[in-house]
């Protein structure tokens, strides 16, 4: 048992001065006022930084030089071990791991690879984000065309068998019917809309069967016009809809990022949609079967196209602070507890309170991570 002292603690819902989180195994077990602490607890001062929260990133292809997504070699336990260990420098300490539009065989590796890690390895990376195959072709974005593909009712069956170790999958509504949406959540998978060409309608009624997020809000999906909101509008429409937001100033506009979290507000969740170079300083990697280069910020292939990004859960933070102008307790917000409502996790993860599990970061004025604990421990120390 521990105690962090001599910090700004944000637990999700308050913000404490001169309190300290107790910690025992892997719980907290409370938030107490210092002046009240058992004097035979062991204090570990954090010298005035803020604790809050372990971030939660629901959409990681990759980072620490390594890609969820390339090979079958690459979908495995090795793969996700150096994913978590780069991920816990920056504050997240739980994650999706994402596969881009692959075949039914590289499917069927990551399941299993979940499988294995999620048997060994609690509240890190805590299932996978399928994103394709059942996209729209306008909208691939980076995606293989060749791998897209309408729904199967084996790999449909196969991925509701296995809805354990699947957190969410994105589609495209317009291409997948709604009886395979409503299979999909009865299941127990998040459903969310990406990779879309959807007029407002479609996406209202893929909402209707079930869709309760949207991938990257703004990328790979139409513009809206005054007569034809599409999909943004349907999202920005729809209160109970949570959508994921890359603020990295790449791949959306900071002014688009503010007008979005204003409107959905507890629905606002940041994400990195990072890849290879996240964490790490090369300058190219290979993505959907092609090279991708990382420069000024920038991941794209050669013909300019966005390919994922190199940001990090604590730049998403500080940009949303700087860039967004929301306030620091709702930026956590946005990388913690709303991530964690969106997948249903939020009963062990996303706050500090008693009773929740031990996930930790512990960072300066000046965003810099300077401590991440997971599941009680300390994983990450500057």
């Amino acid at each position: 048992m521990y105690a962090l002292t001599e910090g700004r603690i944000f637990s999700g819902s308050q913000i404490f001065e001169n309190y300290a989180v107790v910690i025992d195994g892997q719980t907290i077990t409370e938030i107490c006022p210092i002046a009240d602490l058992d004097t035979k607890i062991e204090r570990r001062s954090v010298a005035g930084a803020n604790i809050a929260p372990g971030f939660i990133d629901l959409q990681l292809n990759g980072c620490g030089g390594v890609q969820f997504s390339e090979q079958l070699s690459a979908l495995s336990v090795e793969t996700l071990s150096q994913m978590q260990r780069t991920n816990e420098a920056s504050g997240c300490t739980s994650f999706l791991p994402t596969l881009i539009t692959s075949s039914d065989e590289m499917i069927k590796q990551a399941v299993e690879t979940m499988q294995r890690w999620l048997a060994e390895h609690q509240h890190q990376a805590l299932g996978l984000h399928l994103e394709g195959p059942w996209l729209n072709k306008e909208k691939k974005g980076t995606h293989d065309e060749m791998l897209i593909r309408p729904p199967t009712p084996a790999l449909v069956n196969f991925l509701c068998e296995n809805a354990a170790v699947i957190s969410k999958i994105t589609l495209a509504p317009e291409c997948v019917p709604d009886s395979v949406i409503k299979q999909l959540v009865a299941a127990g998978i998040v459903v969310s809309i990406g990779h879309s060409n959807a007029t407002y309608e479609q996406a209202m009624a893929g909402f209707d069967a079930g869709i309760t997020f949207a991938t990257h809000l703004y990328n790979a999906m139409p513009l809206p016009a005054g007569r034809a909101p599409g999909v943004i509008g349907a999202v920005l429409d729809s209160p109970a809809v949570y959508c994921g937001m890359i603020a990295d100033g790449h791949h959306v506009h900071f002014a688009s990022l503010r007008t979005a979290q204003k409107i959905k507000q507890a629905q606002a969740i940041l994400v990195t949609d990072a890849t290879a170079p996240a964490g790490t300083h090369i300058d190219h990697f290979t993505f959907a079967g092609k090279t991708i280069y990382f420069k000024d910020g920038l991941c794209v292939d050669d013909k300019g196209t966005l390919s994922g990004s190199a940001l990090t859960m604590i730049e998403a933070v500080k940009n949303s602070v700087e860039y967004l102008g929301v306030p620091l307790d709702e930026a956590l917000r946005m990388a913690s507890l709303y991530p964690a409502r969106a997948i249903h996790v939020e009963r062990k993860l996303g706050t500090l309170q008693a009773g929740k599990i031990a996930n930790i970061v512990v960072f300066t004025s000046g965003f810099e991570v300077i401590e991440t604990i997971v599941n009680g421990d300390t994983v990450y120390h500057r």
